[in-house]
């Protein structure tokens, strides 16, 4: 018994001794954040007068610190409207934690490594909608060309379509499609978490309050105290129908005076994805994969999400469709970890492309 204690104890010592070694040994488990900012060429002289260099938060994977000479396939994330990045990396007060969200991940071994990026969309009006516009600048091109060629000359990324991946949730899951129906030589697969502004608004703001709430913002303050929705037409408006003659805001509302703008209206309706997707159907069917999703509370998210999905069935289209048991909010995280990030897994690669079949 003496000599087996004795064993024991130099036993533990000698593993006590070797555990420094061991831990220098070890990969991280644990993903790295970068918060960066990148200059937007197409977002200098906005009308709003925000800032064209832009924050931009890089969830940098376990191995990439450890491992240089390995690159990565690359997820651009964008997030929804009134949010931002920082409330998605943990660096001020958040509701979703995605770098914690990531890590978890990997650590249950149900995903692949990705370097993540989502840029900070938040503006004068609450959100870009990801949209081209005189008023708030090149969004749409500020996602799909700038940020991807700073990411790509800075960051150890696989600079393929094949590689990247867009997605987002709400406004961003809208700027997903938006962008990933034009783009399919950038990104080669889209994954929609409850996207909103799908159809055209054809009916303008719907109802008398709401036309008083929204003609009643005279002023920045005035918006800054406005409701939600009010805080909406008027990012909408921003994006879609920007006036450069029409200040303080530079934008046209939906209705002036309480009647109804048609020209509006059309403008709104052009940049709804259900009003334009039948123009892009062949850009479509060059995805390699194509998923989308609403919780059943989520009453007209997810009714527009069924329209979508069967425009696509009827084009022949491959996508996955899921409706879930949820809201608006209230399940995001969970579909990301269990959703959204084995779906890139499966479809991305994380190999270079032939030299020959690369493409941007």
């Amino acid at each position: 018994m003496r000599l087996r204690v004795i064993a024991l104890l130099l036993l533990s010592g000698g593993l006590l001794q070797a555990l420094p070694t061991l831990a220098q040994n070890t990969p991280a488990r644990t993903g790295k954040v970068e918060r960066i900012k990148v200059h937007g060429k197409g977002l200098e002289g906005n009308l709003a007068g925000d800032s064209p260099d832009r924050d931009v938060s890089v969830y940098l994977p376990p191995s990439y610190q450890t491992d240089r000479n390995r690159r990565y396939p690359v997820i651009y994330f964008l997030h929804g409207f009134t949010d931002s990045d920082d409330k998605w990396y943990g660096f001020t007060k958040h509701w979703i934690n995605l770098p914690t969200v990531v890590d978890k991940t990997l650590a249950d071994g149900k995903t692949g490594e990705f370097i993540i990026v989502t840029p900070n969309a938040y503006n004068r009006y609450f959100g870009s909608m990801y949209s081209n516009s005189v008023t708030i600048g090149n969004w749409e091109d500020f996602v799909a060309y700038e940020l991807v060629d700073y990411i790509d000359k800075n960051y150890r990324t696989l600079p393929q379509a094949s590689s990247r991946g867009l997605a987002g949730h709400s406004m961003g899951g809208y700027g997903s499609i938006r962008i990933g129906q034009k783009h399919p030589e950038i990104f080669s697969s889209l994954y929609l978490l409850s996207p909103c502004c799908m159809l055209p608004a054809m009916n303008g703001p719907g109802n008398p309050e709401m036309v008083a709430s929204m003609e009643g913002v005279k002023t920045q303050a005035d918006l800054e105290k406005a409701g939600f929705f009010t805080k909406a037409m008027f990012a909408s408006a921003a994006s879609w129908s920007p006036n450069p003659t029409n200040p303080p805001f530079y934008l046209d509302l939906p209705t002036k005076e309480g009647v109804l703008q048609p020209t509006v209206i059309a403008k709104w309706a052009a940049n709804a994805p259900l009003a334009s997707i039948d123009g892009y159907i062949g850009n479509l069917k060059q995805l390699r994969a194509l998923a989308f999703d609403a919780g059943s509370k989520d009453a007209s998210i997810a009714a527009n999400n069924k329209v979508l999905n069967s425009v696509l069935t009827n084009y022949g289209v491959k996508h996955t469709y899921e409706e879930y048991d949820g809201d608006h909010i209230n399940k995001i995280a969970e579909r990301i970890e269990q959703k959204m990030l084995p779906f890139f897994t499966q479809h991305l690669s994380n190999q270079p492309a032939p030299r020959s079949a690369r493409k941007r």
